[in-house]
């Protein structure tokens, strides 16, 4: 274990390098030149921060007991996103940022900077934020394989935690995170954004109105012709600006390949679940929300029909059937195609005796079904609705309800709960695809019937001397 309740928690764990006493800044001599991206980024964002002044209306100015004090554990892509949200809103105050790569880490140092004139601490370990006393909240923004151990650590610490989807890499790791929020009475948002967009929330709320009438049938794809090949490069030595060990964390140890690490990690099973939970996450998240029911079994097929020479291990084309009490749910993916069903590259399909409703990020729409049944012709069910658009930042207005709810205490829109609920049937078809048969799935007690290969596949093990605590 890597902590017990009350102890210090940099003192658990895996050796790491010291810097000092406390949390100190880290060089600048491997990130020259990055700098100045950086600020201009920083800049972008602090001038969107204050958007309501062009308005004809100067910000609010917060006072010191409505600010918020946190910190980013991952700054890559989505980490420095969450990053410059968290920056536009003026009560935010980024104390630290922890990350593995040194470059990455001065980029995001530098990103703060710029918006609010001052450096947060920076460090490779995130257990020294954890032990800080003035952190309120953390944002877990790291690979997929490090979601559950830090957020459940920040829970036993007293801190709130706003953690990237797909919440975790097993079903029961998602459930030690549920444990922990609970356990430890905190606030957990996980990054499904849909949940504050205001056309999702309609278009959810038109499903559950039962005007569509019986669902027959649900669909939800991701077709992204703007991945492709990680074609099969070599193992190498990782950059000396890298502490690659660190990185792998509780993955099993593998050799240093560049097409193994950062974004394209998601293709792996060590550290994700492909495009099923990458996308998955998202797209099954609406249908979970509008069906509010629970899977009671899965099956899929799949395999690397696009690009098999590459080194991805997850499928770059897959079908998966998740079995619910009320209908049944078809989920694709294809990388490498753009063109998915109705003319859309991600979305989700209502299937209903009346109607059809697609909604996607852009907006949402219904068909009329049709009845020739002892009928003199053709007829329509229901008037259609046309398309709903939005260009809401609903990204934005999911970390603006975070923080609202720090303050708050109220539940976040995506609380940790539903991240968890939301993500169980893809991990089941994933399960379904690597051992090859339909899974049965008790939802009460969450575990696979009768399947002990694929039992196994629930939980995770961790590569000591890493644990996740038991709540």
């Amino acid at each position: 274990m890597l902590q017990v309740e009350g102890d210090n928690l940099y003192s658990k764990g895996i050796a790491v390098e010291e810097r000092g006493p406390g949390m100190k800044r880290i060089t600048r001599r491997t990130f020259v030149g990055e700098t100045a991206r950086a600020a201009t980024g920083a800049a972008v964002w602090a001038a969107a921060g204050t958007a309501a002044a062009s308005a004809g209306q100067a910000p609010k100015k917060a006072g010191p007991n409505d600010r918020v004090a946190i910190a980013v554990i991952g700054c890559g892509g989505q980490g420095k996103s969450d990053l410059g949200a968290f920056l536009r809103i003026p009560e935010v105050d980024v104390l630290a940022v922890a990350e593995v790569d040194e470059q990455r880490l001065g980029e995001a140092v530098e990103l703060v900077a710029a918006a609010r004139g001052r450096k947060p601490d920076g460090t490779k370990d995130f257990r020294r934020i954890l032990d800080r006393k003035d952190v309120q909240a953390v944002v877990v923004a790291t690979p997929d394989h490090w979601h559950a151990l830090p957020t459940v650590l920040a829970c036993q610490a007293g801190k709130d935690v706003y953690v990237e989807k797909p919440l975790a890499t097993s079903i029961a790791e998602g459930r030690a995170m549920v444990r922990a929020a609970r356990r430890y009475n905190r606030i957990v948002q996980v990054g499904t954004q849909q949940r504050s967009s205001g056309h999702f929330q309609d278009a959810v709320e038109f499903v559950r109105s039962g005007e569509l009438g019986r669902l027959r049938f649900v669909r939800a794809w991701a077709c992204l012709d703007w991945k492709g090949s990680i074609g099969n490069p070599a193992d190498r030595p990782a950059p000396p600006y890298v502490d690659y060990d660190f990185w792998l964390g509780p993955a099993p140890k593998r050799p240093f390949n560049p097409m193994r690490f950062h974004h394209n990690f998601r293709w792996f099973w060590d550290y994700s679940g492909g495009l099923q939970v990458d996308w998955g996450a998202h797209m099954i998240d609406v249908v979970v929300w509008a069906l509010g029911g629970k899977p009671l079994a899965a099956s899929a097929v799949g395999g690397k029909s696009g690009f098999p020479d590459d080194i991805r291990e997850t499928p770059d084309t897959q079908k998966s059937l998740i079995e619910f009490e009320s209908c049944t749910l078809l989920w694709e993916h294809m990388i490498g195609c753009g063109v998915g069903p109705w003319q859309r590259e991600h979305g989700v399909e209502f299937h209903g005796q009346k109607g059809i409703l697609v909604v996607d990020r852009g907006g949402w729409e219904v068909f009329s079904e049709t009845d020739a049944l002892d009928q003199p012709g053709r007829v329509y069910r229901m008037t259609p609705k046309p398309r709903q658009s939005s260009s809401q930042d609903f990204h934005f207005a999911h970390i603006r309800n975070f923080v609202e709810c720090l303050k708050s205490r109220e539940k976040p829109e995506a609380e940790v709960e539903t991240g968890h609920v939301s993500l169980i049937p893809s991990h089941l078809a994933n399960i379904a695809l690597r051992v090859g048969r339909r899974v049965r799935w008790d939802a009460e007690k969450e575990e696979i019937v009768g399947d002990p290969e694929a039992q196994r596949l629930v939980g995770r093990a961790y590569r000591a001397p890493w644990a996740l605590p038991e709540i």
